[in-house]
């Protein structure tokens, strides 16, 4: 081996050695740094557009470390971090085309130096659907990956904590979903743990077909009798057997359309507008449709939840009327 070959050797493996040493020195750096990604006014999730159904997601990056903290935070997000979602098979779901343009378009990069000091967090709120294609429904694992020096020096990277997160069917199809269920059946229906959405969606499905039984199953009839005042008065003073049977006769009265018709009208179709909802309280909006011979009457129709050990049920509502078509 001849003395020059020899030269560019030893030049070469230097270089990688100093690279390998600024590598582990810059790690060593965010050794103490931590982030972390929770679901910022967390709703249901749908697959489709990011403006109507956005998943927010709050980011935090956190000094675990008695050193000052520096990292990079690009102005345009895409070049500090990414989402990663995969399911349980680990098949991944891709990035949009807006991010591979923007990483793959020459272009200058805009970014804060911040400084965190022992203790000190930073935070903001980024929308999933900004970063990555989420067009059929299914259970994902949700993680965050930062890089402190931007997103050209991914060899830097802070993984957070991983959510579950779950997309449901499109609202679009919501009208035509089938109950299964067995007209003549004497088996004790019981009520499962499902979503608000989905137990207002079941509720109007049961009112379509008739199905008394399942209509009432997610329905507190308790808290929909006092929506009146004169029978709530009443209500509260008898004994428990009587409060039975008023609760019987009110649920009567609405079978035969006698009381309450908003509750119990019958929509041609609906779809769910808005769900959001907390560990024991939520909300769920939805347009629906009425057919009469010469027009069509829009409704918004809020159905008011809460959640009784681990089961949710419609407890109020209020109609606005939109107008006819």
């Amino acid at each position: 081996m001849n003395i020059r070959k020899l030269l560019s050797i030893i030049s070469i493996s230097f270089v990688f050695a100093q690279l390998s040493i600024f590598a582990d020195d810059l790690s060593e750096n965010y050794s103490k740094a931590s982030v972390s990604i929770k679901y910022f006014n967390k709703s249901i999730y749908y697959p489709g557009d990011a403006e109507v159904n956005p998943i927010m997601v709050h980011i935090t990056i956190k000094n675990n470390g008695t050193d000052t903290l520096r990292f990079k935070l690009a102005d345009e997000r895409a070049f500090s971090l990414d989402f990663n979602a995969y399911t349980v098979r680990n098949d991944s779901l891709e990035q949009t085309a807006n991010i591979i343009e923007k990483r793959t378009t020459n272009q200058t990069v805009y970014f804060r130096e911040i400084a965190l000091e022992q203790g000190e967090e930073y935070s903001f709120v980024e929308n999933v659907k900004d970063y990555l294609k989420i067009e059929e429904s299914s259970v994902y694992y949700l993680e965050l990956f930062f890089y402190p020096e931007l997103y050209k020096s991914k060899y830097l990277t802070l993984k957070s904590n991983r959510l579950t997160l779950e997309i449901k069917p499109s609202t679009s199809a919501a009208s035509s979903i089938y109950i299964p269920v067995k007209d003549n059946s004497v088996e004790i229906l019981k009520p499962l743990d499902l979503s608000p959405d989905k137990v207002v969606e079941q509720t109007i499905i049961a009112r379509q077909k008739s199905l008394w039984d399942q209509y009432f199953l997610y329905m507190d009839v308790e808290a929909m009798l006092q929506r009146n005042p004169s029978l709530k008065k009443k209500y509260i003073k008898v004994s428990a057997e009587e409060r039975e049977r008023m609760l019987q006769s009110f649920k009567a009265d609405l079978m035969q359309a006698r009381i309450d018709n908003d509750i119990i009208a019958i929509p041609e179709s609906f779809q769910i507008e808005k769900t959001t909802y907390s560990p024991t309280e939520g909300s769920v909006s939805v347009i629906e449709w009425f057919k009469y011979p010469n027009f069509s009457e829009k409704k918004r129709y809020t159905y008011k939840m809460r959640q009784r050990e681990g089961i949710w049920q419609i407890y109020d509502y209020n109609v606005v009327n939109l107008g006819t078509e």
